[in-house]
């Protein structure tokens, strides 16, 4: 069956950066686009960043533009996200995704912290 686990979430300080992982298996990893929400305490699912499978291209959303990097090792069925210019709006429980958007399956997530 599908399945995804993150890790590398942490706690950082303001302008820190981190590197999160996520492992999948059970499924082709390089036939799917994969992608990256997360969830602010007492807030909803917010929609961080795309790649596809094969060609890589990739989308971000604005709150994270510039400051964010997903990309994917296909040979390894492992995605990833960097987050550089960490700021404290940036702390939320991070899930990847099979899927656009974070429409697929998702995983347990890796929480993230930002605070002095």
């Amino acid at each position: 069956q599908v399945q995804l686990v993150e890790s590398g979430g942490g706690l950082v300080q303001p302008g820190g950066s981190l590197r999160l992982s996520c492992a999948a298996s059970g499924f082709t990893f390089s036939n799917f686009g994969m992608s990256w929400v997360r969830q602010a305490p007492g807030k909803g699912l917010e929609w961080v960043s795309d790649i596809t499978g094969i060609t890589n291209r990739t989308d971000y959303a604005n709150s994270v533009k510039g400051r964010f990097t997903i990309s994917r090792d296909n040979a390894k069925n492992t995605l990833y996200l960097q987050m550089n210019s960490l700021k404290p709006e940036d702390t939320a429980v991070y899930y990847c995704s099979r899927g656009f958007r974070g429409s697929g399956t998702r995983g347990q997530g890796t929480q993230v912290t930002v605070s002095s």
